[in-house]
């Protein structure tokens, strides 16, 4: 074998490290999490009723990664988020990777990971700091684009009125998760 054998392997190798991505589905208070990392940090936490489901959506979002289960690998990822849903004060302090959404999209991302826990923010008020004053639909649009639930925390995002809107993964979820943290 001469080098640039070993060199094509190694960088098909690599070629496949970086487009696979890991994950693994837990159990939490607010129903079942799938976690999941790229090369780069955490890429996906999406929350369900069934680890069917959950598997299917993350497919659906990640489409050309070679997708692997790996429990052993997210076992802390999978900890850290339930420890953070049972207890929000703590925080939820793992690397991201959002890569996977558009320059608009990762700026309202963002300015939402900038939002105390316990506190909330309106369409509104998220799309005037960006600068957007009347962007308050493609700010909501941006947060239901959102798969990485709790890490970029749109349930933090309310109404004009205050009251709750939709939420990806429920809202009863994010009812419940807003709840958690106005007891802190």
């Amino acid at each position: 074998m001469n080098l640039m054998q070993i060199n094509g392997k190694a960088a098909a190798s690599n070629a496949v490290a970086i487009d696979t991505i890991t994950y693994a589905i837990g159990d939490s208070e607010i129903g079942k999490v799938l976690a999941a990392r790229s090369h780069i940090g955490v890429c996906a936490i999406l929350i369900g009723s069934s680890a069917d489901r959950l598997e299917q959506e993350f497919a659906n979002h990640f489409p050309d990664r070679m997708l692997v289960e790996d429990e052993a690998t997210l076992s802390d990822d999978l900890a850290a988020i339930a420890r953070f849903i049972e207890t929000p004060g703590i925080g939820l302090d793992l690397p991201l990777d959002m890569r996977h959404g558009t320059p608009f999209q990762q700026r309202v991302w963002d300015v939402l990971r900038a939002i105390p826990c316990g506190t909330t923010i309106t369409y509104t008020a998220l799309a005037r700091r960006l600068g957007q004053p009347n962007g308050a639909r493609a700010v909501a649009t941006a947060c239901a684009a959102n798969a990485i639930a709790l890490g970029i925390p749109c349930h933090r995002v309310l109404r004009t009125d205050g009251t709750l809107a939709g939420y990806r993964w429920g809202v009863e979820r994010k009812r419940a998760l807003l709840d958690k943290e106005a007891a802190i």
